[in-house]
Parts: structure tokens; C-alpha cells; sequence
């Protein structure tokens, strides 16, 4: 299973990360592995108030 999670960032774009966790996972803690990630990486700084991030949680699904 995975979350999405996108980040406002000052050029204006979201950007959207994927982050697996379990179901439970906690909102601030996937918060914080998209924004550490994004921070990482060569974009735009990213807005760091948790409540400006936009959180969901996709189930992957297997074909049998």
C-alpha cells in the first residue's frame, strides 16, 4: 500500500510524492517523508505547514 502526498511549492506547481507506509501510517509522518524527499531533490522549495499538504491513500490492486 501507498500514500500520496502533494506539496505546494513556491513556483506554484504541486508536486506529488509516493510514499509507502501501512494503513495506519500517521499523517504528520507522511508528511514529513514527502517533504524531506522533495527537499532532497533539485525543485523549488516546498511549503512546510503540514495542513498545506494534501494526503491520500491509493491500494494498489493485483490482477489474479
Amino acid at each position: 500500500m501507498f500514500w500520496l502526498v502533494a506539496l505546494p511549492a513556491v513556483d506554484g506547481l504541486q508536486y506529488v510524492y509516493r510514499v509507502y507506509a501501512p494503513g495506519d501510517a500517521l499523517p504528520a509522518d507522511l508528511f514529513w517523508a514527502a517533504f524531506h524527499c522533495h527537499d532532497e531533490g533539485p525543485h523549488p522549495r516546498a511549503s512546510d505547514r503540514f495542513d498545506s499538504a494534501v494526503i491520500w491513500r491509493n491500494r494498489e490492486t493485483q490482477e489474479i
